[in-house]
Protein backbone atom coordinates (compact mmCIF):
# COMPACT_ATOMS: atom_id res chain seq x y z
CA UNK A 1 0.00 0.00 0.00
CA UNK A 2 0.94 3.55 -0.84
CA UNK A 3 2.07 6.09 1.80
CA UNK A 4 -0.37 8.84 2.13
CA UNK A 5 1.05 12.21 1.54
CA UNK A 6 -0.39 15.00 3.64
CA UNK A 7 2.60 18.36 3.53
CA UNK A 8 0.51 21.20 3.06
CA UNK A 9 -2.90 22.02 4.39
CA UNK A 10 -5.96 21.60 1.50
CA UNK A 11 -8.34 24.94 0.94
CA UNK A 12 -11.44 23.24 3.19
CA UNK A 13 -9.00 22.39 6.01
CA UNK A 14 -7.23 26.09 5.74
CA UNK A 15 -10.56 27.41 6.15
CA UNK A 16 -11.64 25.27 9.06
CA UNK A 17 -8.65 26.21 11.06
CA UNK A 18 -9.54 30.07 9.97
CA UNK A 19 -13.33 29.92 11.31
CA UNK A 20 -11.73 28.94 14.88
CA UNK A 21 -11.76 31.82 17.77
CA UNK A 22 -8.52 33.90 17.06
CA UNK A 23 -8.47 35.22 20.26
CA UNK A 24 -7.01 32.64 22.35
CA UNK A 25 -3.99 29.98 22.61
CA UNK A 26 -3.29 27.13 20.58
CA UNK A 27 -1.39 23.86 20.48
CA UNK A 28 0.34 22.35 17.30
CA UNK A 29 0.65 18.90 17.38
CA UNK A 30 3.28 18.00 14.58
CA UNK A 31 3.68 14.58 13.26
CA UNK A 32 6.42 13.76 10.58
CA UNK A 33 7.46 11.16 8.80
CA UNK A 34 10.97 12.39 6.47
CA UNK A 35 12.18 11.11 3.26
CA UNK A 36 15.47 9.44 3.52
CA UNK A 37 16.75 11.52 0.81
CA UNK A 38 14.83 15.25 1.05
CA UNK A 39 13.01 15.73 -2.50
CA UNK A 40 13.79 19.67 -3.80
CA UNK A 41 12.24 20.66 -6.47
CA UNK A 42 14.52 20.79 -9.65
CA UNK A 43 16.94 23.92 -9.72
CA UNK A 44 16.66 24.67 -6.26
CA UNK A 45 20.02 25.84 -4.37
CA UNK A 46 19.66 22.96 -2.08
CA UNK A 47 18.81 20.21 -5.30
CA UNK A 48 21.33 17.91 -5.51
CA UNK A 49 23.46 18.29 -2.03
CA UNK A 50 21.74 14.62 -1.06
CA UNK A 51 20.69 15.77 1.90
CA UNK A 52 18.54 13.41 4.38
CA UNK A 53 14.89 14.54 4.87
CA UNK A 54 16.09 15.18 8.48
CA UNK A 55 19.00 17.59 7.78
CA UNK A 56 16.84 19.34 5.18
CA UNK A 57 14.13 19.56 8.26
CA UNK A 58 17.36 21.09 10.46
CA UNK A 59 17.57 23.60 7.42
CA UNK A 60 13.72 24.42 7.58
CA UNK A 61 14.18 24.95 11.47
CA UNK A 62 16.87 27.46 11.36
CA UNK A 63 15.26 29.34 8.76
CA UNK A 64 11.98 29.66 9.91
CA UNK A 65 12.71 29.70 13.41
CA UNK A 66 12.93 33.53 13.86
CA UNK A 67 9.79 34.23 12.60
CA UNK A 68 8.50 31.34 15.21
CA UNK A 69 9.87 33.27 17.81
CA UNK A 70 9.11 36.52 16.45
CA UNK A 71 5.18 35.52 16.39
CA UNK A 72 5.85 34.74 20.22
CA UNK A 73 5.85 30.76 19.19
CA UNK A 74 7.16 28.54 21.42
CA UNK A 75 7.98 24.54 21.54
CA UNK A 76 6.13 23.13 24.35
CA UNK A 77 7.28 19.45 24.00
CA UNK A 78 9.34 17.42 21.79
CA UNK A 79 9.62 13.60 21.48
CA UNK A 80 10.35 10.48 19.08
CA UNK A 81 8.04 8.07 19.14
CA UNK A 82 9.15 4.99 20.67
CA UNK A 83 6.29 2.16 19.78
CA UNK A 84 2.74 2.55 18.90
CA UNK A 85 0.67 1.72 21.75
CA UNK A 86 -2.90 2.41 20.21
CA UNK A 87 -3.05 2.92 16.72
CA UNK A 88 -2.41 1.46 13.42
CA UNK A 89 1.18 -0.38 12.85
CA UNK A 90 1.54 1.38 9.71
CA UNK A 91 1.97 4.53 11.09
CA UNK A 92 5.91 5.68 12.17
CA UNK A 93 6.84 9.35 13.10
CA UNK A 94 10.50 10.67 13.18
CA UNK A 95 9.64 13.15 15.13
CA UNK A 96 6.74 14.91 17.00
CA UNK A 97 6.43 18.00 19.33
CA UNK A 98 3.80 20.98 20.22
CA UNK A 99 4.37 24.45 18.96
CA UNK A 100 2.27 26.91 20.96
CA UNK A 101 1.17 30.28 19.85
CA UNK A 102 -0.66 33.35 21.82
CA UNK A 103 -2.83 32.67 19.26
CA UNK A 104 -3.77 31.77 15.82
CA UNK A 105 -3.44 35.24 14.25
CA UNK A 106 0.19 34.64 15.46
CA UNK A 107 0.55 31.19 13.24
CA UNK A 108 -1.20 32.80 10.46
CA UNK A 109 1.15 35.90 10.36
CA UNK A 110 4.11 33.18 10.61
CA UNK A 111 2.51 31.38 7.40
CA UNK A 112 2.19 34.73 5.72
CA UNK A 113 5.36 36.04 5.95
CA UNK A 114 7.76 35.90 2.64
CA UNK A 115 10.56 34.87 4.27
CA UNK A 116 9.18 31.71 5.73
CA UNK A 117 7.59 31.18 2.34
CA UNK A 118 11.17 30.63 1.27
CA UNK A 119 12.03 28.62 4.58
CA UNK A 120 9.23 26.29 4.16
CA UNK A 121 10.33 24.85 1.04
CA UNK A 122 12.86 23.10 2.73
CA UNK A 123 9.92 21.33 4.54
CA UNK A 124 8.39 20.14 1.88
CA UNK A 125 11.71 18.46 0.67
CA UNK A 126 12.02 17.04 4.01
CA UNK A 127 8.52 15.78 4.92
CA UNK A 128 7.25 12.04 3.47
CA UNK A 129 4.22 13.03 5.30
CA UNK A 130 2.79 14.78 8.27
CA UNK A 131 -0.21 15.60 10.76
CA UNK A 132 -0.65 19.12 11.98
CA UNK A 133 -3.35 18.86 14.57
CA UNK A 134 -4.60 22.16 16.49
CA UNK A 135 -5.61 21.99 19.55
CA UNK A 136 -7.26 24.81 22.15
CA UNK A 137 -6.91 24.73 25.80
CA UNK A 138 -9.22 23.17 28.26
CA UNK A 139 -9.80 24.08 31.80
CA UNK A 140 -10.33 20.38 33.62
CA UNK A 141 -8.40 18.28 36.49
CA UNK A 142 -5.12 16.80 36.24
CA UNK A 143 -6.73 13.11 35.99
CA UNK A 144 -7.92 11.67 32.86
CA UNK A 145 -11.57 12.90 33.59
Amino acid sequence: MAEDRYLDPTRESFDAFKALPRDVPINMLNLLRFHQIAQYPAGHPNAGRGWSGARAYEEYGKTSGPIFKRVGGTILWRGQMECMVIGPDDKQWDVSFIAGYPNSGAFMEMVTDPEYQKAVVNRQAAVLTSRLIRFGEIDGPDTFG
